[in-house]
């Protein structure tokens, strides 16, 4: 008669965190300037008010926008911030950057409200490797948020960890 087999893993006590389960599945529309540019190169004030004034913003309801431009050209700070005035009454969320800032963005924001308190004294696996890309920024923030509270933190799959705190 055979041993059953144990599963070490589950029976371990770890706590297995998939940061991708922070990212906000709201569709991300960016608002690129360069529409908005008198030849691709220019920003006319008085122009691009009345641009703004114009455009058909209700496309950006309930969405995340990202606000950049897609040449290389200065823009007035204020600019940006008319952007961000005239579509705020219709958007779920508004950010500087291109997809991957904004979405760099959004996942920072949700692990600064994760409540460090529910992983006291608990050994945490960052979960590593999965389909959607995580920027290192993440890492280094959920490991800044739970390094004071948790007993140890690992990177990778709880088969298969890679040691990154523990406490003494």
């Amino acid at each position: 008669m055979s041993a059953p087999i144990i599963n070490k893993v589950s029976e371990s006590g770890l706590i297995s965190l998939d940061l991708t389960s922070f990212i906000d599945p709201t569709p991300i529309v960016l608002f690129d300037i360069k529409q908005y540019l008198f030849m691709e190169l220019i920003l006319k004030e008085k122009d691009f008010r009345a641009a703004l004034v114009a455009a058909d913003l209700s496309i950006f309801k309930d969405k995340i926008v990202g606000i950049y431009c897609s040449v290389d050209v200065i823009i007035p700070m204020w600019a940006n911030m008319l952007i961000a005035s005239a579509i705020q009454p219709f958007a779920k969320a508004i950010y500087f950057g291109d997809e991957n800032k904004v979405r760099e963005q959004i996942l920072l924001e949700s692990i600064s409200k994760i409540d460090p308190q529910e992983y006291l004294d608990q050994r945490v696996v960052v979960k590593g490797c999965g389909e959607t890309p995580i920027g290192e920024s993440a890492y280094v923030a959920i490991t800044n948020k739970l390094r004071p509270v948790a007993k140890s933190i690992m990177y990778g799959e709880p088969c298969s960890t890679v040691p990154v705190y523990k406490k003494k």
